[in-house]
């Protein structure tokens, strides 16, 4: 009755906070962790954070290989707002075409 089915995953803690890209991906690898409740997937999160705290993986790779765990990705992120800029004499003239057309459209 000891085959993989039977192991309960257990969440690794070997965060290190004085490394910030480390604890970047360790705290995706906790929300992923948190999303996720089967055994299976919980063990490959464990083998991913692991090969990456043993530099046996870059960051490009975890990140690649941890985004098909992750539920809610870009949901953290606000985009900024865009700005059209214009020149001065090129926002008078078009002022002055739009009051132009309003005046004769009455």
């Amino acid at each position: 009755m000891n085959d993989d089915s039977q192991i309960k995953a257990t969440k690794l803690l070997i965060d290190d906070s004085s490394n910030f890209g480390f604890h970047a991906a360790y705290l995706v690898y906790s929300k992923a962790w948190a999303e996720n409740e089967e055994d299976g997937i919980r063990i490959e999160l464990n083998n991913l954070i692991q090969s990456l705290a043993d530099n046996q993986e870059d960051y490009s790779t975890f990140y690649q290989k941890i985004n098909q765990y992750r539920k809610n990705i870009s949901g953290n992120y606000v985009e900024s707002p865009r700005f059209k800029s214009q020149k001065k004499r090129a926002w008078r003239k078009n002022q002055a075409k739009k009051i132009r057309i309003s005046r004769h459209k009455k």
